[in-house]
């Protein structure tokens, strides 16, 4: 991601319910309409399977494309089938197990024909909640397999692990990013990474950039979620309002890796009644702010010399003056 220029933005697409017309029917046309209609949204996600059913992918295809969105890619939502509520690839049930792995490797298909190269994996049925539940061994093992077969369905498509500590499983089976990078080392694809989402980051008790930094050094960054919130939970806040230096701390080190992916907003207007075309204009508004102080930021002399010292006191005074106006 360049400082420079501004980056493609995404959504949350299921928050776009809100914004069709009370005598519509609720689609993913409708959806998609909406936030083009936000006019600063540049690309979608679409659910895989609940995006498309009763759809053929030439046809949403062209609702992106009357909407002025291009297709980011895909994300399996293995929560649409009551069957795996115990478990997607950790489920006990070798048939489940394989109606998983068959699944996301349809969804891999559905995101090819439309020209899509990332999948998305949130696994949050993939865990337990008590103690002797599960045979822990069993479950990774099973796990690590379920990945490797499917990255290996189509090695021209990339696939994210999007971990989460809980919810909706007590404990999910990656809660965090060491943990992740112990399974993607096992899996050992090329085509295998990690989507780093900002409020899961928060909720795991971990620093956004040094998460970004762990991700691209023993594997590959293929995503990044913003949004905000305050640690307990996947509050799905504005991003950068609640942390806005640890935001402005993610765009410096996004920026010295390269990246240069799509800047996702999984934020939830609609558990709070807000206008989801409004909250993206704000999301937007205030990334793109954010941005500009990190690129002021990145080659900052004082800064650098601040943080080689590990001197907070130096360091938040510089952060505060490009944020706040203070000491300028």
């Amino acid at each position: 991601m360049s400082t420079d220029s501004r980056p493609r933005y995404a959504a949350r697409l299921n928050a776009f319910k809100r914004a069709i017309p009370a005598n519509e029917k609720v689609s993913i046309r409708g959806m998609i309409d909406a936030a083009g209609r936000s006019g600063v949204l540049d690309a979608a996600d679409l659910n895989y399977p609940d995006h498309f059913e009763g759809q053929l992918t030439r046809d949403l295809s062209k609702m992106l494309e009357d909407a002025g969105l291009s297709l980011n890619g895909l994300a399996m939502r293995y929560y649409t089938n009551p069957g795996y509520a115990i478990g997607a690839f950790t489920n006990p049930d070798p048939d489940v197990r394989r109606a998983a792995i068959d699944e996301t490797k349809r969804g891999i298909d559905a995101g090819r024909e439309m020209g899509g190269r990332l999948m998305t994996l949130w696994m949050g049925q993939d865990g337990f909640d008590y103690a002797f539940q599960g045979d822990y061994a069993r479950m990774w093992d099973d796990t690590v397999a379920a990945i490797a077969e499917v990255a290996d369905h189509d090695p021209e498509v990339d696939i994210a692990i999007e971990y989460k500590p809980n919810e909706p499983r007590a404990y999910a089976l990656m809660p965090d990013v060491g943990t992740t990078l112990l399974a993607v080392r096992e899996v050992d694809r090329p085509n295998l990474g990690v989507t780093l989402d900002f409020a899961h980051v928060l909720y795991a008790d971990e620093m956004p950039a040094h998460t970004a930094h762990l991700i691209a050094r023993h594997s590959r960054l293929l995503g990044v979620h913003l949004n905000d919130g305050y640690g307990k939970r996947d509050d799905g806040l504005m991003a950068g309002t609640v942390h806005a230096a640890a935001t402005v701390e993610l765009f410096v080190e996004l920026e010295r890796l390269g990246y240069g992916g799509v800047i996702y907003f999984d934020t939830f207007p609609d558990h709070s009644g807000l206008d989801p075309l409004k909250e993206a204009q704000t999301n937007v508004a205030l990334v793109e702010h954010l941005r500009a102080v990190a690129a002021r930021l990145k080659d900052n002399a004082a800064l650098t010399d601040a943080i080689a010292r590990q001197d907070a006191t130096d360091s938040q005074r510089i952060i505060a003056a490009e944020l706040y106006g203070i000491g300028r």
